[in-house]
């Protein structure tokens, strides 16, 4: 394991020295299918609500509570698979996920109570299978120590995002073009299938902390580290923007009887966020991650400003790519930190916090820009995101000093993503 970590530190970090690390396929193409479904879940459930009931606010709230109750769980999901391993948490997670999903299309298509709708959304969230911080926590036992560390958390942040490129475009092509279930339909398949492979690949899984950790590190929790409390935080104000951006792009479209320009609209959004990923991955950083987290964010809340004041599709389209452009350097590097912040035998847990964190405020900007939306225009509804990363960034600026180790090893003195080096001994 030292002379794999070794000749990842000699080479130059890049994408193509990432891909070549042994093993890395044998998870990268089943957990690329497996989490297609994700960027798939709020919008399906939110075009399939808002056709039965006619009504965004309602839409939105029964698709956040999916997303709140995904935030909740994720991390004890995260917990069960750093202590019992990924494969006997995920095999029973997919089977229960596409059930749930079955019973929420059933009752939302047999106009059952809204009581009964948000009951179903709460079993089909926190059953979504947490693919993503799977991927992260297999590529961290890899390159453990690893300058390859910043180039797999961009890789990542690029590969996420291209779901975000290629899902709201497929369930809204689905839920329109074919039925308004067929997105969670699909989303289902996918979750079960990609979630079933991805599963078997048990080579890569890391161990299981049970099987060789002391007690001690067992019963650690990764929320106890305090720089994950503030990254959470910061996510949560990322989570917005997916979200107020989500159903504001929804009603924007449908306000100008251009419905189907929905997945487009959000596509470029996240396809924004792709862009950025890919150059960011493919930096050797002489700056620590924490500095870089600092410049990153201001930036973002920056770029939210205008989007209120659009009011046709191609200047939302490129307000939206600016945006977009700007999310990247942010969740990379606060992904990136997660190694030096927290122990091996927590990172899955600290993942899904982070990733429960965007989903957490991806939930409240889709519910409160329902709100917001269904009160006003679908313009007001972009105002969201400026709120949630204001607040955000300023927690981030309050607390920054959380976000160094204290540990004053090399990883933390250097970032995970320098070009240097790192001394695994």
């Amino acid at each position: 394991m030292a002379s794999t970590v070794n000749d990842h530190a000699e080479a130059r970090p890049g994408y193509g020295q990432l891909l070549r690390t042994r093993g890395a396929w044998t998870f990268l193409l089943p957990g690329f299918l497996a989490r297609q479904p994700f960027a798939m879940l709020t919008i399906g459930i939110l075009l399939l609500v808002e056709h039965t009931t006619g009504s965004y606010g309602t839409a939105g709230a029964v698709s956040a509570t999916a997303g709140v109750a995904m935030a909740l769980f994720a991390p004890q999901s995260g917990k069960l698979a750093d202590r019992f391993g990924q494969g006997r948490v995920l095999l029973p997670g997919v089977v229960v996920h596409a059930a749930a999903i079955s019973l929420l299309i059933t009752l939302a298509l047999a106009d059952a109570p809204l009581w009964a709708l948000f009951a179903a959304a709460v079993p089909a969230g926190a059953s979504t299978p947490q693919i993503g911080p799977m991927v992260r926590a297999r590529w961290a036992a890899k390159l453990d120590g690893s300058p390859l560390m910043s180039t797999a958390a961009a890789f990542e942040s690029v590969t996420d995002e291209f779901t975000f490129v290629i899902g709201p475009v497929l369930a809204t092509a689905l839920c329109t073009g074919v039925h308004p279930a067929a997105g969670l339909i699909t989303e289902a398949v996918l979750t079960l299938v990609g979630g079933l492979l991805f599963a078997s690949q048990r080579r890569t899984e890391p161990q299981p902390s049970r099987a060789g950790s002391g007690s001690r590190q067992k019963a650690a929790s990764a929320l106890s580290v305090p720089g994950v409390r503030v990254l959470a935080i910061a996510f949560l104000g990322i989570g917005s923007v997916f979200g107020g951006m989500q159903v504001s792009m929804t009603a924007f479209t449908k306000e100008l009887g251009e419905p189907g320009l929905n997945g487009l609209m959000y596509g470029t959004f996240a396809a924004g966020n792709m862009i950025a990923g890919l150059v960011c991955g493919a930096i050797a950083w002489k700056v620590s991650p924490q500095r870089r987290l600092l410049l990153a964010y201001p930036l973002l809340a920056l770029a939210t400003t205008p989007l209120w004041a659009a009011h046709a599709l191609p200047l939302l389209g490129g307000l939206g790519l600016l945006v977009g452009l700007c999310i990247a350097p942010a969740l990379i590097t606060g992904y990136t930190l997660v190694e030096s912040l927290v122990p091996p035998t927590a990172r899955t847990e600290a993942f899904t916090w982070l990733t429960g964190a965007v989903g957490l405020g991806q939930a409240a900007g889709a519910s409160i820009g329902g709100r917001v939306i269904d009160s006003h225009t679908a313009s007001s509804g972009f105002l969201i995101p400026l709120v949630g990363t204001v607040l955000a960034l300023a927690v981030l600026l309050t607390l920054r000093k959380a976000l160094t180790p204290k540990s004053e090893s090399l990883i933390a003195a250097r970032g995970v993503g320098h070009r240097e080096a790192v001394s695994v001994d």
